[in-house]
């Protein structure tokens, strides 16, 4: 049987302001299999932002376990955590999070500077090119993100937390800057990741986002209070074909789509 990518065994994480203690997460046990595509949905103040945490390994929880690929996160100190983070762990962020003045590639090259083991630059060049090749965008690798639309700039961030070759992808509302038509192209991006045997988890306030992933977490008051496959699950690539009959209509019509 293979072995989980992760395992959470009665995670639980309290904040403490004076005399008031604020139970963010209040016991969550779960495990994601290797190929997984999880979206974790859940209200403001769920407890959905300190479980990404955990998962990403920023937040140490007050108690319990979390094994991330056979390693156990809570026996590490900091330094060991950020290492851990830089090895197994891609991160996609709602803002894209790219240095302005750089370049595609070498916003892509950016996590290797910071890998315990030193890449030569050739290396580097290599695998940012072959990142960027991944996510469609070969042809912008000298780009500066003023230069690339919205939906590009989030493939250069798709393709930077790739380069690691990571055991897990992590993306905190990813869509949550684009239009309709970009956040379909996107979650094609992430459904083509997937069915190359990426693990990924996203959170999103979107029900129609969700749709794209194969498991669905839903949390309130610290718990997940549902964990289900997702039904009638939407295909990107469908989902933009039938966008572009729209249009194309529309088009023929006069009409707008």
């Amino acid at each position: 049987m293979t072995a989980s990518v992760v395992q959470l065994r009665d995670i639980r994480k309290t904040y403490s302001n004076g005399d008031l203690e604020v139970h963010a997460v209040r016991g969550i046990s779960l495990e994601i299999q290797p190929g997984e595509f999880v979206a974790i949905m859940g209200a403001s103040g769920s407890g959905k932002s300190t479980l990404m945490n955990t998962l990403g390994c920023l937040d140490r929880p007050t108690s319990g376990s979390y094994v991330l690929d056979g390693i156990d996160v809570s026996t590490l100190d900091r330094e060991a955590r950020a290492d851990l983070r830089n090895q197994k762990l891609g991160f996609v962020f709602q803002g894209f999070n790219l240095l302005a003045r750089t370049s595609a590639q070498e916003n892509v090259e950016l996590p290797m500077l910071y890998s315990p083991q030193r890449v030569p630059a050739v290396e580097m060049r290599r695998r940012a090119l072959a990142a960027l090749a991944t996510v469609g965008l070969a042809d912008r690798a000298d780009h500066l993100p003023s230069q690339l639309s919205g939906g590009q700039q989030q493939r250069v961030a798709i393709a930077r937390a790739l380069v690691n070759q990571p055991r897990l992808l992590l993306a905190d509302e990813p869509t949550g800057n684009l239009d309709s038509r970009t956040s379909i192209e996107v979650m094609g991006v992430f459904q083509s990741l997937n069915e190359q045997g990426i693990t990924l988890v996203m959170v999103t306030h979107e029900l129609d986002v969700a749709s794209y992933c194969k498991r669905i977490l839903v949390v309130r008051d610290g718990l997940v209070v549902r964990d289900e496959p997702v039904t009638n699950r939407l295909n990107a690539a469908d989902e933009l074909g039938k966008l572009r009959s729209a249009e194309s209509a529309a088009k023929l019509t006069g009409a707008t789509p």
